[in-house]
């Protein structure tokens, strides 16, 4: 089971991903992000690609399409915050755009 990160922790995982693009949920222990692909079909592969990690790592992302933009959020619901899964699915996402 994964732990909700430190504060110490939370400056060397987040900071590239903020640096990235992502953003803090206002209101929620979460991180977001908007991802954008030229169509329908690109931005659903994506979430395919996206989907057999998430099963592999048993962490699934919040998120919702609508033509060729998905919009993230990632939290870790057994920890009530943000984990290292959190950061790790993330960069993930990242490099699979």
């Amino acid at each position: 089971m994964s732990e909700k990160l430190s504060e110490a922790a939370r400056g060397a995982l987040l900071e590239p991903l903020f640096a990235a693009g992502w953003s803090p949920v206002e209101g929620r222990d979460a991180i977001s992000k908007r991802f954008t692909f030229a169509s329908f079909v690109e931005a659903f592969g994506w979430m395919t690609t996206v989907a057999i990690w998430a099963e592999k790592w048993n962490h699934h992302p919040e998120w919702r399409n609508v033509y060729n933009k998905v919009d993230v959020i990632l939290t870790t619901h057994d920890v009530n915050g943000i984990s290292a899964l959190d950061a790790k699915l993330a960069r993930k996402m990242d490099m699979l755009a």
